[in-house]
């Protein structure tokens, strides 16, 4: 009887292989940097360079699953050496990770941690801005409260937003470590691969980003979702699934959108299999789990300040912050000169998010497989359209694909299962789906194809070579309605802080002209390299407005 090992597929080497060869990506600048201020951790890195090259090898060569499931282990620790690498040079962080670190310390404090506005966070200290169509910026705390709660036990490594950072990036590695556990033995490298081999997910772990806590909560939830409440009963490890779900809906406002997904696909799943009542009572018990965990964690928050505690989670919804982002918003940012009615891309976001859940609802088995997916399909038409909103994401992705795939909804449950089956089946699939998805696009034509509604003309220039000190222009309001409007000048995808009216009217009334003249937020605006664009923006609240000219400055 032969003893020889079983040898591995062929899949799973190149799998071993590419999540090997992603580890590659970035370590150069990070090795670069280590170099010449931290030797010490520059050593490490060149040994992991050489763990990089013994298990390229070793995953061509070994003969055995087992010694290539030690190869994926190996990996796998690579990366995780390398991201702490990274963490101890690159940690400044971003205004997301300065607000958790300082949310804890009031929280520690025993002050309130929301509504509170902390501007001096933000001064000279290159930390970005979130500036709002109103002319101000959101200096507050805008996400639920488990992110500073974790943060707090970490206050002690320093100032700034190093603890929030250190907490993030803690969750990230814990969150790849239980995927790459949970996952199937052939795919584990894949987990490596999309939390720290692309050095993008790793990235938002080093800025603070409480989504990447979310991300980590929801791991244990989505590997094997279709599974949760099989045979009618959640069991020690459904009440896990559903507490963490909890956890990561009370960490920050994503897992919002992805939990209807998940709560209608167990829904349909366990009703094909055990009927409407036990289906319903299986997520009753989930929801109620998740609720609870949900509430347990803003418990204090809800009793010390409720009217706060209530804006300030909702507040990503509610601030009117500038339009921004990858999406459709572009065309209004850079193709056109604007659009007065910028709320219909947040009225398509919203309409879209709906049509896709009961698209999702009405052919769960042929969508079931994306409902990790579908629900950032909503952010692409959303006025803050940024593509972080998918990419912290992505590890999900792959949980989905790998431990849910379509033969886990091949019985799950469909309304109108006639209505959509029979000689028209196709004609009345895409009829539903036109149907629930044309809003959203009427919505999105109609933001897309407005008009700005200030007409704007550059008077004077006050400038020399190198910086603006004053801009004077000639504004006519042709919308139906006063206008407040609000100036700034931009180059490229950024926003520059908002300029100070020196002179002109505060509210432009309707088909009104008014002269304006601005100063620079600092007195001085720097000026770019002849041949690049410089676009002025006006941005209006009420309604949501913005209009766009090119400035042309006068040669010295």
């Amino acid at each position: 009887m032969s003893t020889a090992p079983q040898p591995p597929t062929q899949w799973h080497r190149v799998l071993t292989l590419l999540a090997d060869v992603s580890l590659f990506i970035g370590t150069r600048e990070v090795w670069t940097q280590a170099a010449t201020h931290r030797p010490a951790v520059a050593a490490v890195i060149s040994v992991c360079y050489a763990s990089i090259l013994g298990c390229g090898v070793l995953a061509l060569v070994v003969r055995g699953r087992r010694a290539l499931a030690r190869v994926d282990l190996c990996v796998l620790v690579t990366g995780l050496t390398l991201a702490l690498c990274t963490f101890v040079l690159f940690h400044r962080g971003s205004d997301e990770s300065v607000l958790t670190a300082q949310a804890a310390r009031e929280l520690v404090a025993g002050h309130g941690v929301y509504g509170h506005p902390w501007p001096w966070l933000f001064g000279g200290n290159g930390i970005a801005l979130t500036p709002t169509v109103t002319g101000g910026y959101d200096y507050t705390y805008g996400y639920p409260p488990l992110a500073p709660l974790l943060t707090a036990p970490l206050l002690w490594l320093g100032h700034g937003g190093l603890p929030a950072i250190a907490m993030s990036t803690g969750a990230l590695l814990v969150g790849t470590v239980v995927l790459w556990w949970l996952l199937p033995a052939p795919w584990r490298s894949a987990a490596t691969m999309a939390c720290l081999g692309f050095s993008m997910i790793s990235m938002y772990g080093r800025l603070g980003y409480p989504a990447i806590l979310a991300l980590a909560l929801l791991v244990p939830v989505v590997v094997r979702w279709p599974r949760i409440g099989r045979g009618g009963r959640l069991g020690p490890a459904g009440v896990a699934q559903a507490a963490c779900l909890g956890a990561a809906c009370a960490a920050q406002q994503l897992p919002w959108f992805l939990a209807p997904f998940l709560l209608a696909g167990i829904y349909a799943v366990r009703r094909g299999e055990l009927g409407a009542r036990a289906a319903g009572l299986v997520v009753l018990r989930l929801a109620g789990v998740a609720a609870t965990a949900w509430l347990l964690i803003n418990t204090y928050f809800v009793v010390s300040q409720p009217v706060a505690w209530l804006k300030g989670i909702a507040l990503p919804l509610l601030q009117g912050a500038v339009l921004h982002g990858q999406g459709l918003v572009g065309v209004s940012l850079y193709l056109t000169n604007g659009s007065d009615r910028l709320d219909w891309y947040g009225y398509a976001s919203l309409l879209l998010l709906a049509g896709l859940l009961v698209l999702f609802v009405l052919f769960v088995r042929r969508l079931g497989p994306a409902a990790t997916v579908l629900p950032w399909l909503a952010f692409w038409l959303a006025t803050r359209s940024q593509d972080g909103y998918y990419l912290m994401m992505t590890p999900l992705w792959l949980a989905a694909a790998v431990t849910a795939p379509a033969t886990e909804f091949a019985g799950a449950w469909q309304p109108f299962t006639r209505r959509l089956a029979g000689p028209y089946r196709r004609a009345a699939r895409i009829a539903a789906a036109v149907l629930l998805l044309s809003p959203a696009v009427a919505s999105a034509a109609l933001a897309a194809t407005g008009s700005p509604p200030l007409r704007m003309e550059v008077t004077s220039v006050r400038h020399d070579v190198r910086t603006l000190s004053r801009l004077t222009l000639r504004v006519t309001n042709t919308d139906g309605d006063a206008l407040t409007p609000h100036f700034t000048l931009t180059r490229g995808q950024g926003m520059y802080p908002y300029f100070a009216v020196v002179r002109g009217p505060a509210t432009l009334p309707a088909h009104a002209t008014a002269t304006y003249e601005l100063r620079p937020p600092e007195g001085r605006y720097a000026l770019p390299k002849p041949g690049q664009r410089i676009r002025l923006r006006v941005f209006t609240s009420s309604p949501q407005t913005l209009s766009s000219a090119d400035v042309t400055l006068p040669t010295v």
